[in-house]
């Protein structure tokens, strides 16, 4: 029998880049590759870069240089990969460039380099849920494509193009498959989730012998007969967001928004172009918590935007002080290339960025710490991601992976990742919580 070729893989980027790595190695693996995870044992290496800020941009390069280096044999692909003049300019010797959710070009240019015997499909098996690169009880569960929007410090739209929702029936199969593979907690994720369906103008469609509407809320609501954690990430405050707070309510989904707001000053959010920025955010936060008191709002936001004034900026801290956001994540303004905020007058300095930065973390870490003290003496959900020596590490229905806090059980080492346990609450941290199993634990994934 011939060998198959064997492909590595470095997957860079957001959670949405990390679904298509997820999908194209599910491809390469339905076609016959191996995949390795060193440079050595490489035939070719796939290399799923990252290109919204500079950072990023750099991060990408630098991964491309050492696949290069240590292999020589270099398909690129993702965000980075729309701008294949700058990566050509700096790495030559690729041998293949696309741009972001272009499967079949990355599939089709390994093949070219790395030919594979033909395919035997009595022994290159694929799980029905594909490759996935989360543990098994998480997974991210990509629901569109591209943005509408046009944010003056973005060019995601350039790069991912206009906004492709998935039809519903799709979506839901996908799901289906991976809550049958023990998926037991599903990650929405988009560029813009509460946008679903508007492209395809909301048509019906018929999922379990049910008609269901292609939308927000009709997807939260299929996702939540599912039965696990449906979690929703960027997520904009339309109007219509208000309608997916009683299924949080009831249980259904998660009581967690992941909202992007980005500041606090109405001229800021307007020199931004950022969508709903009329809207009268902090009366909606207080509505939104008066229908679900265990909502958790998670957000990020940018300091040093062209032309914010220190006035501005303290007015973004009192909004903190007044939205008393559970979770945040904040970043000082980078230029990206391409982006029309470049172009705006009056840039703030890195140095003051920078400070500024500083200022808000500080300032949102103190009302992190005393969000998370509610929590002492109470019993919540933990799901456990993973066992340290004697401590179990997982998450309330609060925390996202990778991005906010954990919960640290002590003696809860005999517990299996993946299960869901009860936990009393000992004590907080400025970020996480700690706790010890209490009463029965939950049932197992």
């Amino acid at each position: 029998m011939q060998r198959s070729p064997k492909v590595g893989f470095v997957s860079l980027g957001c959670p949405k880049a990390l679904v298509d790595s997820e999908r194209i190695l599910t491809q390469l693996r339905v076609e016959g590759y191996d995949i390795v995870n060193t440079y050595a044992g490489a035939d070719v290496v796939v290399v799923n870069t990252c290109g919204f800020i500079d950072s990023a941009k750099a991060e990408s390069l630098e991964a491309i240089g050492e696949a290069l280096s240590e292999n020589g044999r270099v398909v690129v692909t993702g965000c980075l990969g729309a701008n294949a003049d700058e990566v050509r300019t700096i790495h030559p010797q690729v041998l293949s460039i696309t741009g972001p959710h272009q499967y079949e070009s990355v599939v089709a240019a390994v093949r070219e380099h790395a030919p594979t015997p033909v395919h035997d499909p009595r022994v290159d098996l694929v799980p029905p849920q594909g490759i996935r690169l989360t543990p098994r009880h998480y997974a991210y569960l990509k629901i569109s494509e591209g943005c509408n929007h046009q944010c003056s410090f973005c060019i995601i739209p350039s790069m991912r193009g206009r906004l492709q929702s998935r039809p519903l029936p799709e979506v839901m199969r996908e799901a289906e498959r991976l809550v049958t593979a023990g998926v037991r907690e599903l990650l929405v994720i988009s560029q813009d989730t509460s946008a679903y369906g508007s492209d395809l103008r909301y048509p019906s469609a018929v999922w379990r012998q049910g008609e269901r509407v292609t939308n927000f809320h009709g997807l939260c609501a299929s996702l939540g007969e599912l039965g696990v954690w449906v979690r929703l990430h960027y997520v904009y405050p339309y109007p219509h967001v208000d309608e997916v707070l009683p299924l949080m309510a009831e249980g259904k989904v998660l009581p967690y928004l992941d909202i992007p707001f980005q500041h606090g000053s109405p001229r800021i959010l307007k020199l931004m172009r950022r969508p709903a920025a009329a809207e009268n955010t902090l009366a909606r936060i207080r509505r939104w918590r008066e229908n679900c008191p265990e909502l958790t709002l998670r957000s990020t936001f940018i300091v040093g935007f062209p032309g914010e004034t220190e006035a501005e900026f303290e007015a973004l801290l009192d909004f903190l002080d007044e939205a008393q956001l559970d979770r945040v994540g904040c970043f000082p303004y980078s230029p990206v290339e391409g982006a029309a905020a470049n172009a705006l007058p009056d840039p703030v300095p890195e140095s003051v960025r920078q400070e500024r930065w500083e200022r808000f973390m500080q300032h949102q870490q103190r009302i992190s710490a005393s969000r998370l003290a509610r929590y002492v003496g109470r019993t919540v959900d933990v799901v456990i991601d993973q066992i340290e020596g004697k401590v179990a590490i997982g998450r309330s229905a609060a925390d996202a992976p990778g991005i906010d806090g954990v919960v640290r059980i002590k003696g809860g080492s005999k517990v299996q990742p993946g299960s869901l346990q009860r936990v009393l609450i000992d004590a907080s941290d400025d970020y996480d919580l700690t706790g010890r199993l209490a009463a029965k634990p939950g049932a197992a994934s």
